[in-house]
């Protein structure tokens, strides 16, 4: 078994931990960022059944990206107006991790559909979560000039371009669904356009953006903390593994389980963001690092601590996987390790 050296931050283990080399940001004085070196096997687990422990997620999240970057690719053509699709097409196929349509493909088999049903919601996750990233970066927002190590669409385009293009890509992302999702049931169809609609409005993600903003330069507690990150974060995650799990023939019981696993990988997303917004560099996160302490927002280490932050997420960790252990372990592998991948990932 081949085995690699990796660096990360480390949530509530007992590992061999050194302080990371870059100082500790204002604002967190006497807390010094910990990282560990240790040796992995992808995102190896130990959970006691071999399937899960074995299973590769490095050459699943390979290959389900590569296949959603091609529907991607086919779903956004350069087409007139050119300059419209350019701006489109520079942010949607910038890269990025590609967790939203990964969950949706993955939920989807996990109840026994398969990817074909799954890659339109897939994708629409992805051109929701675009159009979120494109107006987050606008100088009325977070005023932001670095998305994925390169230029933001505005600084490419203009303010005014950048902002039909996230228009564009929000609605295409329903015309999407709708119109490419094959051999999925109608009913199931339309519900999979109301769950997106639900997760990007006045009571999903504006409702999270519109919290985050008011509350800029207040002290907020927990409760309001996590408020805003399960609706300006969470849930979309949330929303694209429900999709992923309606479409490929969910029962009730089996959507209400994912989307708690979803809600817990999305939460944890955010702690986890948060983490490395203070103790990474912006070359190692492709965006502007330590912006939250800049702009004195509230987050879960400056509420909790590091420590307390690194050991909330290793909770959220836990209560994701209790949601999946009802499933067929093969089937749920993909989803145990997205989870692990997500607490530890680096940028």
């Amino acid at each position: 078994m081949a085995y690699a050296t990796a660096s990360f931050v480390v949530y509530g283990t007992n590992l061999d931990i050194k302080p990371a080399s870059r100082r500790s940001p204002a604002g967190l004085a006497g807390r010094r960022p910990m990282v560990a070196v240790v040796r992995c096997v992808s995102t190896r687990m130990e959970t006691g059944n071999l399937v899960v422990d074995q299973f590769d997620l490095k050459e699943y999240m390979a290959e389900k990206g590569r296949k959603v970057n091609e529907a991607l690719d086919l779903a956004v053509p350069l087409r007139h107006p050119e300059v419209i699709h350019r701006s489109m097409r520079h942010s949607l196929l910038a890269g990025g991790k590609r967790v939203r349509p990964l969950l949706a493909i993955a939920s989807c088999e996990l109840v026994g559909g398969d990817e074909k049903a799954a890659m339109p919601v897939a994708c629409a996750s992805e051109m929701i979560h675009t159009m979120s990233l494109i107006h987050d970066d606008l100088p009325c927002m977070d005023n932001d000039d670095l998305r994925r190590g390169q230029p933001t669409n505005h600084v490419l385009f203009g303010e005014d371009t950048a902002i039909l293009a996230g228009d564009a890509l929000l609605s295409f992302a329903f015309e999407h669904v709708a119109v490419s999702t094959v051999g999925v049931a109608p009913e199931r169809v339309l519900r999979s356009i109301v769950e997106l609609g639900n997760c990007v409005g006045s009571e999903g993600l504006v409702a999270g953006q519109i919290v985050d903003i008011s509350c800029e330069g207040k002290v907020v507690d927990k409760d309001v903390l996590e408020y805003i990150h399960i609706h300006k974060t969470a849930r979309l995650l949330e929303g694209a593994a429900v999709c992923g799990a309606i479409v490929g023939g969910g029962d009730e019981e089996e959507v209400k389980r994912i989307r708690s696993y979803a809600r817990c990988v999305g939460l944890l997303f955010q702690v986890v963001d948060d983490i490395l917004d203070v103790t990474k560099t912006s070359e190692e996160l492709g965006k502007t690092a330590g912006k939250d302490l800049a702009s004195d927002k509230t987050t879960y280490p400056k509420l909790l601590g590091l420590d307390g932050a690194r050991e909330f997420a290793q909770s959220l960790v836990r209560k994701a996987e209790g949601e999946l252990a009802v499933f067929d372990a093969a089937r749920a592998a993909p989803l145990y390790h997205l989870a692990r991948y997500i607490a530890y990932r680096q940028n």
